[in-house]
């Protein structure tokens, strides 16, 4: 855009500002093509629209949306309950590229009943407008067929897919199948069942998939007590067994007082990318309805911001009219005859806790799912956990660990493991001969090594660490810290890693201080970091074993004069170890280096 027209465009857009009244409603922002690109709520207009354009309030992603604004168009309405609508059907309609994404799972199962003369009832992951009743979705596919297997038990509703109308009954044209043989459909198509009656399970089937038990119960007990006064006995028992398995349903699905009833119920869990809403609706102290979705965010939406249209979205999917609702902190939401609340204690304190339960497990669902098809996805989030704990500018996308392996100074050695990505990296794994220290000093021998490792890696230009990390705690951090800041004057982050008692990893610990890293027993991050420690302790200890091994056997040949090099690599190329070559006959040892020194050799070890 140029600069004169980025000029009238804001004086345009100034105009607009300047004449929106004080009231409710909602605003529309459109880009230079007259798309709608965002769409928002205000309880007061003029007042919200204005803070986009304060650039000191402006984020980056703010800026962005600011920047592709051509145009203002409003709707005034009477409330915010009103505003709150017409955003959710607005959003849901344009789409905007800058509002946040509703990722709506629509293969959950829900109930169909169909809008039939003498309707079914089935299972169904496609919505069909007009075509009946739907409950749902159930997130929970075991809770829908458990569902389903007590409406079969109760009511035998037909099944198959005849044209069933007064006139084709009356005129006979179809025959009972065998499901009315095995007593499991009523047979509307012959005649065995009148409308009237089989309409009347069709609204108790509705009473118990909208949760509503209770005044069901209280009619087939009232039946049952009508039929016993008569001496129907067989039909009261019938009607007695309906009451038990109900009773029974209702009895699991209880989780509070039956006294709370109509209540619905929010918790959010969120991260940079997405939020993660939970919804349950309460009837008689049982759960009728239990969903769980994501919002992808686009701009620096608030929980609180994301939460309230989460709420609109979902009693209005499934026509709520609660006349209260449960969420995990204050948020500014006006529903008319509704309260908000946030229970601190008590049922409805523990109904909250159901949910937050029900929403983590969703996000870390997610992510697993995520994780697996991604799995570049569950590093990144790890190594964005260890740049948040530490402070760190960069990602950790280089770590770099050190270990020292002695045995009372002697064969002293060290080594150097590499993680990129959060994986070994073994082409780059390094092992170090300790060539200054005298004695068993691990922290000159730590300095050493760190010194010859980054030194080279600055005169060859290759790449430096985000993290180094030290098989050890403060005194070695120190002794990095040194050689890395005082001597090369670079700036990488350094930690240690410490051992408990039992020489398990503990703690991972940062800074000048010492400053302590809780890490979480079985957590993604303690894996990881016991992951690393074990691995430079191990590739650490064999270098030490190896050259220990070495030294001790080229010592004991080395001292059988006549036996040059080529000979003793010789003979422990054939036998493997000193041990053999000293159990071995003169004719065996004669086949490798010759008679005269098969003789040298035996003459030694008598």
């Amino acid at each position: 855009m140029k600069k004169e027209d980025k000029r009238n465009n804001e004086e345009h857009l100034k105009g607009i500002v300047n004449n929106l009244p004080d009231s409710p409603g909602c605003y529309q922002y459109l880009n230079s093509e007259g798309v709608i690109i965002y769409v928002g709520k205000a309880k007061n207009l003029k007042r919200r629209v204005s803070s986009y354009f304060n650039k000191e309030q402006q984020s980056l992603k703010t800026r962005l949306l600011v920047s592709k604004i051509c145009d203002i168009k409003y709707v005034v309405v009477n409330s915010e309950t009103d505003a709150l609508l017409l955003e959710n059907n607005l959003i849901k309609k344009h789409q905007p590229r800058y509002n946040v994404l509703l990722k709506d799972d629509k293969t959950y199962p829900s109930i169909c009943i169909t809008n039939d003369y003498f309707p079914k009832l089935f299972k169904t992951r496609k919505i069909i407008r007009g075509a009946g009743t739907y409950f749902g979705p159930y997130s929970n596919a075991g809770a829908l067929n458990a569902m389903i297997e007590l409406i079969k038990e109760l009511y035998a509703l037909r099944t198959c897919n005849l044209k069933l109308t007064p006139e084709t009954i009356r005129e006979g044209r179809y025959d009972a199948c065998l499901e009315y043989q095995i007593k499991k459909c009523n047979a509307p198509c012959i005649g065995c069942i009148t409308h009237e009656d089989y309409q009347k399970q069709i609204s108790e089937i509705k009473s118990i998939l909208k949760g509503d038990i209770k005044p069901l119960q209280e009619t087939l007990l009232n039946e049952m007590k009508e039929k016993a006064a008569e001496l129907k006995f067989e039909e009261a028992q019938k009607i007695k067994e309906r009451f038990d398995l109900i009773e029974n349903f209702r009895t699991r699905s209880e989780v509070v007082s039956p006294t709370l009833n109509n209540i619905d119920v929010f918790s959010i869990e969120s991260d940079e990318k997405s939020a993660y809403i939970n919804f349950l609706h309460i009837t008689n102290g049982c759960i009728n309805q239990a969903y769980t979705f994501e919002y992808k965010k686009k701009l620096d939406e608030s929980d609180e911001e994301l939460l309230a249209m989460g709420i609109v979205e979902m009693r209005e999917r499934f026509k709520s009219k609660a006349r209260e609702i449960i969420v995990p902190f204050n948020i500014e939401l006006a529903i008319e005859n509704t309260i908000v609340s946030t229970p601190q204690r008590g049922e409805k304190a523990r109904l909250l806790s159901l949910s937050k339960l029900n929403v983590k497990q969703y996000k870390a669902d997610r992510l697993k799912q995520e994780e697996k098809l991604n799995p570049e996805q569950k590093a990144t989030r790890l190594m964005k956990e260890i740049q948040q704990a530490m402070g760190m500018e960069k990602l950790p996308v280089i770590i770099e660990t050190f270990d020292n392996s002695n045995i009372q100074g002697s064969d002293a050695v060290a080594a150097c493991v590499v993680f990129k990505k959060l994986k070994p990296s073994k082409k780059d794994y390094r092992k170090y001969n300790i060539k200054t220290v005298d004695g068993a000093d691990d922290y000159a021998s730590m300095r050493e090594v760190v010194r010859r490792r980054y030194r080279r890696a600055i005169e060859e230009e290759t790449p430096l660490p985000n993290l180094i990390i030290a098989d050890g705690g403060k005194g070695q951090i120190e002794a990095i810290r040194t050689v890395i800041e005082d001597e090369l004057k670079l700036n990488i982050p350094i930690a240690g890693l410490v051992k408990d008692g039992k020489h398990r990893t503990s703690e991972l610990i940062v800074g000048k201080n010492g400053e302590s890293i809780g890490l979480k027993q079985h957590s993604a991050l303690f894996r990881l970091m016991t992951h690393i420690q074990d691995e430079v302790h191990r590739f650490a200890i064999t270098f030490h074993r190896d050259k220990r091994s070495k030294r001790q056997i080229a010592s004991e040949l080395d001292t059988i004069k006549g036996i040059g090099k080529k000979s003793k690599e010789e003979l422990l190329n054939k036998f493997k170890s000193v041990k053999r070559i000293k159990e071995a006959t003169a004719e065996q040892l004669a086949e490798v280096v010759g008679k005269a020194k098969a003789e040298i050799i035996k003459s030694h070890y008598k």
